[in-house]
């Protein structure tokens, strides 16, 4: 029961950071999510979540929506959405949340980078919005959450921060709504993970009220700031979970001694031990051993 109420908290403290950063509560929530229901249902949670924040910003800040962003992104996100749901039901998502980790902490510089001004609407090629629909929409539906990953492309567009919020909320809701049904198709919706979908979608519309208020007393660069913030903080934590997830699966364990003059440290990772050995005097060793070779 605490840990429900913790989600429950937690959801609205994220989606209450991810209304003045753009995006994120997903990102945030995944670590959480994952203590309360098995990693594969987690996306469906998010989804179900993420999906009434998107109806309640649409409605919050429905005139403020780049139409001509949302009729080239959904489409093509769409159909990718459904092969990304399909992954999931096959493959381990550890290994992609490792990489979009690390690619979120690369925006750290960003916070440092002294703000540009950009009062001009900058105009996007139809070929990368769909372009750029296809990888939002397939790694949406692998992860279930993916809104910061592609916050750089709405700032480049010059985008006021009531229309980011707005035309991002119009790209994903149609999104997420398929993802629900996919999710319920390959089993990956359970009674648990919809009740925790329900909690996050509480908090979710909760912030999206309170959102409307707020944001007329946020600058822009202010805005733009705490997005990349919370990019690199969404990274670090995908990172780290999504490090622990695979050294679980792929048996991997880290061992260091130190005693006297001399200091060990092996990795072993399945069938194999990486060692390496110092010695006072100076003398470094290194050694590979496998099981299957003390076996013989």
């Amino acid at each position: 029961m605490l840990l429900w109420f913790l989600i429950l908290v937690a959801s609205t403290a994220a989606f209450g950071l991810s209304a003045v950063s753009g995006g994120g509560a997903g990102l945030i929530l995944m670590p959480l999510l994952g203590l309360a229901l098995p990693g594969n249902q987690v996306p469906a949670t998010l989804s179900i979540g993420t999906a009434a924040s998107s109806a309640a910003r649409i409605l919050s800040f429905r005139h403020a929506i780049r139409w001509d962003i949302v009729r080239h992104f959904a489409p093509t996100a769409l159909p990718f959405a459904g092969l990304g749901v399909w992954a999931l039901s096959c493959m381990n998502p550890a290994y992609l949340s490792l990489l979009l980790g690390l690619f979120l902490m690369g925006h750290l510089p960003l916070l440092f980078r002294k703000p540009v001004s950009n009062c001009t609407v900058a105009t996007v090629p139809v070929a990368k919005l769909h372009m750029l629909g296809a990888t939002a929409g397939f790694i949406s539906g692998f992860t279930g959450a993916v809104g910061l990953v592609f916050n750089g492309f709405y700032y480049r567009l010059g985008l006021r921060k009531e229309e980011i919020i707005a035309t991002r909320a119009a790209n994903e809701i149609l999104l997420h709504l398929l993802k629900i049904i996919l999710y319920a198709i390959f089993g990956l919706l359970s009674a648990q993970a919809t009740v925790a979908g329900l909690a996050v979608a509480m908090a979710a519309i909760l912030s999206a009220m309170g959102m409307k208020y707020l944001l007329p007393y946020l600058h822009d660069h202010l805005f733009h700031h705490i997005g990349h913030a919370a990019m690199v903080v969404a990274g670090i934590m995908m990172v780290i979970i999504a490090g622990e997830q695979i050294a679980q699966q792929e048996n991997i364990t880290v061992h260091f001694a130190h005693a006297d003059e001399e200091v060990a440290a092996s990795l072993s990772w399945q069938e194999h031990t990486f060692a390496l050995e110092w010695e006072n005097g100076g003398e470094l060793e290194l050694s590979h051993d496998t099981q299957k070779a003390n076996q013989l």
